[in-house]
């Protein structure tokens, strides 16, 4: 990272890049997993647990691969216990850590590792251990993971580790570590920066194409083979692409593919690491340079035109290319911009070919504008042999300096999966968004008339725990958590200084000291142990527990009956059916044998509902448990398409759609969970909450429209020429039989029975009517979820 120096101007921050301490280098460990570091006399090596109380193992071995604790100082003082299962596991394969699969493959025998323990049951967030190498030694840093109980009031969810090496002697020309391969590549080669280079590629074979140093461009080029071999030339084609997949750029999922001029599929993208790139501009050629004063620079055209001219390939004077990790867009007034990569070192696209191919790519030699940053690196290309899979996956981060996770299965994937080919990425999950056989319309009458089950797994959900957890929480959210009994939830919002809301969630109440934190938002966790930090409350814990919780809901006024012989509680808990709305009981399926699961009454579809939470391990099991007791009561599964009708028509908000850190809780529609005169504690954001009450400035409506034009998410509303408002989210609903919408309006023109306007084209030219009406539009009173 580029941080501020100590003295002269105030330096960029750019996190995520290669940082420009000397010596300096970063690890992760994931929970479970174990990572591995070379280091030599003098190095130092710091282990931080991030969130608290994640226990560190740390074994030693010297260059001979015996154990060798006092090459750090450190006297191992227990058994290596994650090394060891690792190493053990059947599939070695999987073991993605270079430093630990050298190891392993030089046949040192795991079973007799040991290991310094480091950090304990109750840690404190951002505790470190720092250790220097009294000479050359391996460390692998390895951090437990053990299975989180639902039923446990004390859970304790295994949590990542950061490794920070400092060198005493920093390398002269440190190479950039390149992610460890996939699997075995079939070719592995490196396209050096300013050229590049042709390879051929067979159909069903992986081509991953790596940003070595970050902010990096690179054109890719593909040509269909047996085309070429009889004469015809055949490539990526703009038009066809666009047209077929509806999107600037393919991403990975349904809408993949590349199409050439034939509209046949060259290649489909499988994984996406950056997110950001650009289509089918020209690769950079000679009349640009030219233009720009710098005539005779190297450019990716020519080196393109050299490298195809063996295929028969005729040289252009520009090639259209897919331009990975460039970054450009059109802005409001339609110019074409852009900027420096989103890439960082190791990022990386990975493509399926459809058929045998020839292909180009190159690192491109733009050294005069933002393109690359000014700086040209490298490109790395490997290819796969077609007999591997790997999933599909766009990657996410929480903050830029943390690394990238895929995009994952939830736990009920397997039970979905074979009822569906519809899914969409859903904040870093698979979620599907409509059933092959029944479609949004059938799906949402069934939770309207009967009962509907629907993966929410990818809430995001973090153990807020210890004698300081209550304080945390009534800091951070605008509820009166003091209030909160046992076994309650309440619906809050979270906000920022500003007033501005960082997550809408529910908080559970487990016991005096426990809390479960349920959101959107994947930073709502870093929020919270930040402020932790701030306010010095120290015996507090906020432990991502997302992976350890997948949950399903089942909604619709059959839910009760559906699940009343399903679920089983013991007598220190509420018995299932006197659940009331926004409860929660710790209970089984069946009897005390069965699987265990917390089930609240609560939900995101306006109906009497509840949501069921297991662990991953168990959720195929509950799946089945709960389709079977659901088939005579004619349950279906629900997607997300379907889901979105019933929460707008219950005036349930979105994030993204209704709120963000630019919206206050009044002006997203949810001002009953600020109880600014009955709080008496302070939380972040009362002050400005205070002023924005007493002098509002927009508020949330129900629109109704006229005619069978529904309006969409960010459609201005209009009075006269005036604009006065924007959509925020929009249906048509099937109960209803209208076209209803919610949009965010000035204070104004926000009463019942405004005669308003909603905008299309450019808000000027196609104009909707509409009125503004309560809302929510279905079941204003919450008598369903209530009953």
């Amino acid at each position: 990272m580029r941080a501020a120096g100590t003295t002269g101007r105030p330096r960029l921050i750019a996190p995520g890049l290669l940082s420009p301490e000397p010596g300096l280098e970063t690890y992760w460990v994931r929970p479970g997993g174990v990572t591995g570091v070379r280091l030599r006399g003098g190095d130092e090596l710091t282990v931080v647990d991030r969130q608290g109380r994640q226990r560190a193992e740390l074994t030693v071995l010297a260059p001979d691969g015996s154990p060798d604790g006092a090459a750090l100082g450190i006297v191992p003082d227990g058994p290596a216990t994650t090394l060891r299962a690792l190493a053990a596991s059947a599939d070695r394969d999987r073991i993605t850590d270079p430093v630990l699969a050298d190891v392993i493959a030089h046949e040192v025998d795991p079973a007799g590792l040991r290991a310094a323990i480091l950090f304990g049951e109750w840690s404190p967030a951002g505790s470190s251990e720092t250790v220097t190498a009294r000479g050359p030694a391996t460390v692998l840093v390895a951090a437990p993971s053990l299975t989180m109980r639902i039923d446990d009031p004390i859970a304790n969810p295994a949590s990542d580790l950061m490794l920070e090496v400092r060198r005493a002697s920093p390398l002269a020309a440190l190479e950039p570590r390149l992610p460890e391969p996939l699997a075995d590549p079939v070719l592995d080669f490196r396209v050096d920066r300013a050229t590049a280079a042709s390879y051929e590629v067979k159909a069903g074979q992986y081509i991953q194409i790596i940003d070595v140093e970050g902010r990096q461009c690179s054109d890719f080029l593909a040509f269909h083979g047996h085309r070429l071999a009889e004469g015809v030339e055949r490539g990526l084609d703009a038009t066809a692409t666009r047209y077929f997949m509806g999107q600037a750029y393919p991403q990975p999922g349904l809408y993949g593919r590349f199409y050439d001029q034939d509209m046949q599929p060259l290649v489909e993208v499988v994984r996406d690491t950056v997110g950001r790139h650009d289509t089918f501009g020209l690769a950079c050629n000679r009349k640009y340079y030219e233009d720009l004063g710098y005539p005779g620079h190297v450019n990716c055209t020519d080196n393109f035109n050299a490298r195809l001219a063996p295929y028969g390939i005729a040289p252009r004077a520009g090639w259209p290319a897919l331009n990975l990790f460039y970054n450009t867009a059109f802005d409001a007034h339609n110019q074409l911009i852009f900027d420096e990569p989103w890439s960082r070192p190791g990022d990386y696209v990975l493509l399926r070919a459809g058929t045998d191919l020839v292909c180009a790519s190159s690192a491109c030699p733009d050294d005069i504008d933002p393109a690359n940053a000014w700086i040209t690196t490298d490109i790395h290309v490997r290819v796969y042999d077609a007999k591997r899979k790997f999933s599909m996956a766009i990657a996410h981060r929480v903050t830029p300096e943390q690394p990238a996770t895929l995009t994952k299965d939830t736990a009920f994937a397997p039970r979905t999966k074979p009822l569906t080919r519809q899914f969409t990425e859903y904040r870093g999950y698979w979620l599907p968004t409509s059933f092959d056989g029944h479609g949004a319309i059938e799906e949402y009458w069934a939770c309207r008339e009967r009962a509907a089950v629907m993966d929410l797994s990818p809430l995001r959900k973090f153990e807020v725990l210890g004698p300081d957890a209550e304080a945390l929480l009534q800091a951070c959210v605008t509820r009166n958590i003091r209030r909160l009994s046992q076994g309650q939830v309440v619906y809050s919002a979270m906000c920022n200084e500003t007033g501005g809301m960082i997550d809408d969630c529910t908080v559970f109440r487990l016991g005096d000291t426990n809390f479960r934190f349920i959101g959107g938002e994947e930073y709502s966790g870093t929020w919270l142990r930040q402020q932790a930090q701030r306010l010095g409350l120290d015996r507090v814990w906020v432990k991502h527990s997302t992976d350890q919780m997948h949950n399903i809901a089942v909604q619709g006024p059959a839910s009760r009956d559906l699940l009343a012989e399903l679920i089983w509680t013991p007598p220190t808990q509420p018995a299932f059916t006197d659940l009331t709305w926004f409860r929660f009981a710790i209970g089984r399926i069946g009897d005390h044998n069965g699987l265990p699961l917390l089930v609240s009454r609560t939900g995101y579809s306006g109906e009497l509902g509840y949501e069921l939470w297991c662990h991953p391990n168990d959720g195929p099991a509950l799946w089945d448990a709960l389709w079977e007791a659901g088939r005579p009561h004619g349950m279906l599964p629900l997607g997300l398409d379907a889901l979105d009708i019933l929460r707008i028509e219950a005036g349930l908000v979105f994030a993204g759609y209704d709120f963000s850190d630019q919206t206050d809780p009044f002006e997203a529609g949810i001002g009953f969970t600020v109880p600014l005169k009955t709080k008496e504690d302070d939380f972040i954001g009362r002050e400005a909450l205070l002023k924005r009450k007493t002098n509002p400035q927009r508020t949330l409506v129900g629109l109704e429209l006229a005619g069978n034009e529904p309006a969409e998410h960010g459609d201005c509303v209009h009075i006269g020429r005036t604009q006065v408002g924007v959509v925020t989210s929009a249906t048509r609903s099937p109960i209803l039989r209208k076209n209803i919408a919610l949009c965010r309006i000035a204070v104004e023109h926000s009463a019942l029975g405004t005669e308003v306007e909603v905008g299309k084209l450019d808000g000027h030219q196609k104009r909707i009517p509409a009125q503004v009406v309560r809302f929510p539009f279905y079941d204003p009173d919450k008598e369903r979820p209530r009953s």
